[in-house]
């Protein structure tokens, strides 16, 4: 549904997308991480079709973006990061107007209220949208996005301002809508992308570091495994290090930290006999399951210090 194949912008002198190049099939949620300036929004926007490559293709169900830009765009949903509404219309005027763009108006209707239905808009549709909570406008903007039920749905930080029960209705429904379609979710919410998709794509400096499904990569990169040991005050996070076996270290806060080591390696009883010959007091030591936030550290960190 969605195929993206060397794609590169420059802006001046600097890259902001750099040789991307990936495929997300119908029926995947697709999560798009990356720290700030990674090229994420850079990415999505050449999608849709507001920005132009400066090299390299996207295709949307087989249409080039810039080839056939009308047809493609008609395959996209979008909802922008900034969610741009008319908060002067009422909430059925707002998606009869977004409606009428894609289709014959006789069919708005039918659209518009299961649209409505399907986001949890219903009780809401006959307010003026500025007289709706931010969470409610998260919604108007995600209705407005499938007002034209399309094949791939690009969704910008979809639940920024959405209390805990809204982002879970949220979530789920973003979670019913990939069983059916391509959607790509960029997000800063690591717990969301875990929760939420079945794949991960990770940008740093405009290129493609990570693609994967997000059990593997939350399993570890090459059977990687993590301890997180917790002490009484900071210590040397060099001597961590030294230990054998540990590939990184990262530190969570003072005296917390985080160590990878190969899947077959087990830290704990050299970080137990360290403590002792050091004089450091252990709080709390634990082998766990990677968590895609410490995955998105290890490789953006090391892109960093290459």
């Amino acid at each position: 549904m969605l195929q993206v194949d060397n794609l590169t912008k420059v802006y001046g002198r600097q890259k902001a997308l750099d040789g991307v190049t990936f495929s997300v099939q119908d029926a995947q949620v697709a999560g798009l991480l990356g720290p700030n300036g990674a090229g994420k929004s850079t990415l999505m926007k050449i999608v849709c079709g507001y920005l132009a490559p400066t090299a390299g293709t996207a295709k949307v169900c087989g249409l080039d973006v810039r080839e056939h830009s009308l047809e493609a765009r008609a395959r996209i949903g979008y909802l922008p990061e900034h969610n741009p509404l008319y908060l002067d219309m009422y909430v059925r005027e707002y998606l009869d107007f977004a409606g009428r763009i894609y289709m014959p108006a006789k069919e708005v209707a039918r659209r518009r209220e299961e649209v409505l239905e399907r986001t949890g808009l219903a009780p809401e549709s006959n307010k003026k949208i500025k007289a709706l909570s931010k969470g409610y406008r998260q919604r108007l903007g995600l209705a407005q996005a499938l007002i034209h039920d399309p094949d791939v749905l690009i969704l910008d930080e979809p639940t920024s301002g959405l209390d805990p029960n809204q982002l879970e209705e949220v979530r789920m429904l973003i979670r019913e809508i990939g069983r059916q379609k391509t959607v790509i979710l960029s997000t800063h919410i690591m717990q969301e992308a875990e929760a939420v998709c079945d794949r991960v794509l990770l940008l740093d400096h405009g290129r493609l570091v990570a693609d994967s499904s997000t059990r593997e990569l939350m399993q570890g990169l090459h059977g990687q495994v993590s301890v997180r040991v917790e002490f009484k005050g900071a210590v040397q996070e060099n001597v961590l290090a030294l230990l054998d076996g540990v590939r990184s270290v990262h530190s969570l806060s003072e005296g917390c930290y985080e160590l990878v080591s190969g899947a077959d390696t087990d830290l704990r009883p050299l970080l137990f006999r360290l403590a002792v010959e050091k004089g450091w007091e252990i709080l709390t030591l634990q082998r766990e399951e990677r968590r895609l936030e410490s995955v998105f550290h290890q490789l953006t960190q090391e892109k960093e210090a290459d």
